[in-house]
Formats: C-alpha cells, structure tokens, sequence
C-alpha cells in the first residue's frame, strides 16, 4: 500500500505505532497500535492486520472484566489435561479450531468453556466422562 493521505488535511500519511487506550466496563488498557497516521491531525487508517492488535487487547480486556479465562490460561490448562487444541475442541466444545482462537486471543472463551476447563482442571477425571460421550454420539 502506498501512503494514503490524510482525509481531514490531504497530508501524506506515514506507517507508524502509536499509543491506544482501550476501555471496556471501567477496566483499561493501553496498546501500541499499528496504523496510517497523519501527523498534522488526529486521523488514521488501520488495515485488517492492525486492526487484530486491537481486537485481541479487547478480547483480553472483557476476558478480565467478565472473570473469562485468558489465552495462557487455557493454553496452560489444556497442555495440563493432554489434550491437543483439536480434541480440546472436540470434547470441551467449539470445534476443532476453537482453541488455536481461544489461545491466540482472536476469541473470546464463553463462559460455559471457561467453566469446564476450570472443572477439569480441578478434577482431570471428567476427560474420561467427556470422551465417552463423543464415543457414544461416534456409535450412534
């Protein structure tokens, strides 16, 4: 892409990281954002790349303001039970990608998937109790 310009003062815009605060629900955080940015006014352009910095910093913001679990967490639990991010998604719900986007960040975990991992996590046995289930539903 070459510089776009400036919308509000047809200046050459230049690629930069600048400084962003993201708020959700009294909880804040600031994140170096990626863009466009116009040095003579306020403006500026963030491509969908850019835009997933944000996204992310959001995410981890509600993760935290909702008493979600955060990326690490779940990476952190489910390298504890055994589990590949496929079967995690398979047997905790999902689907067989939900995990990589849980622990990458890209989305949010649900409450129902936070509160399973956190059984789990307590009482590893449950595994067992899911992956039946899937057999089950496999034999049907």
């Amino acid at each position: 892409m070459s510089n776009p310009t400036c919308p509000e003062t047809g200046s050459v815009m230049y690629r930069d990281v600048r400084p962003m605060t993201i708020k959700y629900k009294g909880h804040q955080v600031e994140i170096q954002m990626p863009g466009w940015y116009c040095d003579d006014s306020d403006e500026s352009i963030h491509t969908g790349e850019d835009l997933k910095v944000s996204d992310r910093a959001l995410n981890r913001l509600k993760a935290e303001a909702e008493n979600l679990l955060v990326p690490e967490t779940v990476r952190r639990i489910r390298l504890r039970l055994g589990l590949t991010q496929k079967d995690a998604g398979r047997l905790i719900g999902g689907g067989p990608n939900a995990f990589q986007k849980y622990e990458s960040g890209e989305v949010l975990v649900s409450h129902g998937v936070t509160s399973a991992l956190l059984l789990l996590e307590r009482d590893p046995s449950g595994l067992t109790v899911l992956k039946k289930q899937k057999q089950g539903e496999k034999a049907a």
